[in-house]
């Protein structure tokens, strides 16, 4: 059995946390134990429009009342503030974008939403600012990594070895540099998984794209150990309705189920029953064995 030094929760406060989220932390609780790994609690507070104080609080009061584990991190919402946010780290993220800018692996976009689905009905960027040399420190541009979409990328699945991809249409020329000068998402986690010294990487599938955008990412940096961890990406637990649960549908939120007066073991059952598991589950230990 491998064994791993770091994984991670890695949650967005920008809704409250539900069961989707829940069951991510579940299995990297799980497989954490089983490869002898450490959890790590990181908070992706960067997109200042849309984190809020009371989703940081009801990260840390939502791991508590479910009694989820981790062993380094925020204990809680004044340590995350004054120690953990993302704020506190930007002078890493403006190194790696100052490599990528002196590689010459970015260019300058100022194409709004609403042009990119003009040049496309997907929504999928056209390339259109890659040669227009726009200044960098023009106001209201963002900064897009160059990508080349033929390009194979490779990284290692926990069960299945070596995989290889190719980027999805959506993250064509993924933006690096938000227009408000800010980090994008892509950026900061690759930045923060090599701070931290996580190899171990657990998330939804519907973060394969970023794994790719994120391995692609990294290996224009300087050198490092990325594009060596270890990434598992889970199915997605959907709702009775087969539909994917989002932070916008608030019965689903643990927050919405706790005022409900449930108990973190009706969370764990109903948890178990959307994952169609016939075995009662009423604790976190008893997902052990479906890990």
């Amino acid at each position: 059995m491998t064994a791993f030094k770091l994984t991670r929760y890695a949650p967005t406060p920008s809704g409250f946390l539900h069961l989707g989220n829940i069951y991510s932390f579940i299995l990297t609780y799980h497989l954490a134990k089983k490869h002898q790994a450490r959890i790590l609690l990181r908070i992706d507070d960067m997109d200042r429009e849309r984190v809020k104080t009371k989703f940081i609080q009801d990260i840390f009061d939502n791991l508590d009342f479910m009694e989820l584990p981790y062993d380094l991190g925020p204990k809680n919402a004044a340590d995350f503030k004054a120690n953990y946010s993302q704020t506190k780290r930007l002078d890493l993220y403006v190194n790696a974008m100052e490599n990528l800018k002196k590689n010459k692996k970015l260019f300058a976009c100022d194409c709004s939403r609403k042009k990119i689905e003009k040049m496309n009905p997907k929504g999928f960027y056209t390339g259109f600012c890659r040669n227009r040399n726009l200044p960098y420190d023009n106001k209201e541009v963002a900064w897009r990594y160059q990508a080349d979409m033929h390009q194979d990328i490779r990284f290692k699945d926990l069960h299945e070895g070596h995989l290889i991809g190719k980027l999805p249409g959506i993250l064509t020329d993924f933006i690096v540099r938000k227009k408000d000068g800010l980090p994008a998402y892509q950026l900061t986690s690759v930045v923060d998984d090599l701070h931290f010294g996580v190899d171990l990487i657990v998330r939804g599938k519907d973060l394969w794209g970023s794994t790719l955008a994120q391995v692609l990412l990294s290996d224009a940096l300087e050198p490092n150990t990325f594009s060596q961890n270890t990434f598992y990406h889970h199915p997605l637990i959907q709702d009775p309705n087969r539909q994917k649960l989002s932070k916008s549908a608030g019965a689903t939120s643990i927050q919405f189920l706790r005022k409900s007066g449930k108990k973190k073991e009706d969370v764990y059952s109903m948890i178990g029953e959307w994952l169609g598991i016939r075995e009662k589950i009423n604790s976190l230990d008893a997902f052990g064995k479906f890990v």
